[in-house]
């Protein structure tokens, strides 16, 4: 507002004129407010009643400030505070930016005729019309510059508050949070819970460009442990999420209703540590399944394949092999020594062995236990 107070220096305003001016300011906040109402349509049902009232006064209030800078008897500060507040305001409103410089440009032009029409013949010269009229256009703009600066950092921090409870919504959906505490969040959040989500896991770097690629809905978190980012893809479509990610070193969990994302993301997680070269989960149910409880596994296979740690290692792993191909191809001799690549008079010898150390070896007890302890050889 000091630039405007410069210009205010250099205008002669005598006490006559200021008094004239002073005595048209309701008539002409009523005109500025009426005209804004008829030109700008965002206000057009904004400015009735109460709200009307007060930004009457406003009005009134800023042109009486300008009054008083434009008579020398006044600083800058309350009117540009007032006009931050403002900008601030409207965005809390719901309105633009485009409306508010929109009223402002209404408001100067109805404001500075208004204006004019008091001074002349109140009899301000006229080599100080001009520059009252730029005064006048001056301090408007300081004006809507101060709401413009209001209005951009109110929509910041609102964006950072709603980054935020963005990133806290995606972290009670991670922790597998209470279905109350859920609805808590997507509220404080603003989000609009989808049918599903799907869990992404991907290296922390990728996360935010992968995420500008996605539906908006989108939930990101990219400062997990280890330099893990997480993607809650809401309703996907899966071959079309993959092949959005095709470049990307991504884990792609199971679709799950939004309120158990957190076990679409576990299993991402699971299948992460099974191997660097998983990335739909879809495709390796078999040895998720295996690796859920590591150590049952383990006592699994060291149960049911205890006959064949009498012999020789050699001898066990052959026996081992063919046990697989056995039960992956139902016994089909031919199908089994083609798998492994020998004779089928191979094939029966060895199974003969089999047959030896495991008599149960056709009930079906033995054959799931059997087909569970060496599924994942050589997978």
């Amino acid at each position: 507002m000091s630039h405007v107070i410069r210009r205010a220096s250099e205008l002669a305003l005598d006490e006559t004129t200021v008094t004239a001016l002073r005595a048209a300011l309701r008539t002409t906040a009523d005109e500025v407010v009426q005209a804004i109402i008829d030109e700008v349509p965002p206000y057009a049902n904004a400015l009735s009643g109460h709200m009307g009232a007060t930004i009457r006064r406003a009005v009134r209030t800023a042109l009486g400030h300008y009054l008083d800078v434009a008579s020398g008897n006044a600083t800058g500060g309350d009117a540009g505070d007032a006009a931050y507040e403002l900008g601030r305001g409207e965005v809390r409103d719901g309105r633009s930016m485009d409306a508010l410089l929109s009223a402002y440009r209404v408001g100067a032009r109805v404001a500075w005729r208004c204006l004019a029409a008091g001074a002349v013949p109140a009899g301000l010269p006229a080599a100080e019309v001009a520059k009252f009229a730029e005064l006048t256009f001056a301090y408007i703009d300081e004006l809507s510059a101060a709401s413009a600066a209001g209005h951009a950092d109110e929509l910041a921090a609102r964006g950072r508050d709603h980054e935020r409870h963005l990133e806290h919504l995606a972290r009670d959906l991670l922790a597998g949070a209470s279905p109350d505490v859920l609805r808590a969040s997507v509220q404080r959040a603003g989000w609009q819970p989808p049918v599903s989500l799907t869990a992404v896991l991907l290296p922390a770097a990728q996360a935010r460009p992968a995420y500008r690629a996605l539906d908006p809905s989108t939930l990101v978190l990219d400062d997990l442990p280890d330099a893990t980012g997480v993607l809650l893809v809401p309703d996907a479509d899966r071959s079309h999420l993959l092949r959005q990610l095709t470049d990307r070193t991504a884990v792609v969990g199971p679709a799950r209703p939004w309120t158990r994302a957190s076990a679409s993301y576990a299993r991402a997680v699971r299948a992460r540590s099974l191997s660097s070269d998983i990335r739909d989960t879809e495709d390796h149910l078999p040895e998720l399944v295996l690796s859920a409880d590591v150590d049952a596994f383990a006592d699994l296979r060291a149960r049911a394949l205890a006959p064949l740690r009498t012999l020789p290692a050699a001898t066990a792993g052959r026996l081992e092999e063919t046990l697989r191909a056995w039960l992956l191809h139902q016994g089909r001799r031919d199908e089994v020594a083609a798998a492994l690549f020998v004779h089928p008079q191979t094939v029966r010898y060895r199974m003969s062995q089999l047959r030896e150390l495991f008599p149960d070896l056709a009930t079906p007890h033995r054959v799931l236990e059997l087909t569970l302890a060496v599924g994942l050889r050589g997978s």
